[in-house]
C-alpha cells in the first residue's frame, strides 16, 4: 500500500499525492494520471468534476478552513 498525502491548497483544490485508484459513487473506476498528483475540486464550479479545472480562480472561492473551537 502506498502512502497518500492530502493537501488543502489555499483557495484552490485538494491535492492528493500517491493515489492509485479512485471510484465513483456507483463503483465506476475514475481514470488517474499514473505517478502524478490528483487535484480535486472543492469550489463546486469545475466542469471536470471531481477534478479541478481552475474555475476557483474566477468563482471567488474562499478556501479558508473552519477553525476548531
Amino acid at each position: 500500500m502506498s502512502d497518500i498525502k492530502i493537501t488543502f491548497t489555499e483557495n484552490g483544490p485538494i491535492r492528493v499525492d500517491g493515489l492509485t485508484e479512485a471510484v465513483g459513487h456507483d463503483g465506476t473506476p475514475i481514470p488517474l494520471r499514473e505517478g502524478k498528483p490528483s487535484f480535486l475540486c472543492r469550489c463546486g464550479q469545475s466542469s471536470n468534476k471531481p477534478f479541478c479545472d481552475g474555475s476557483h480562480r474566477t468563482a471567488g472561492f474562499d478556501g479558508a478552513l473552519a477553525s476548531a473551537e
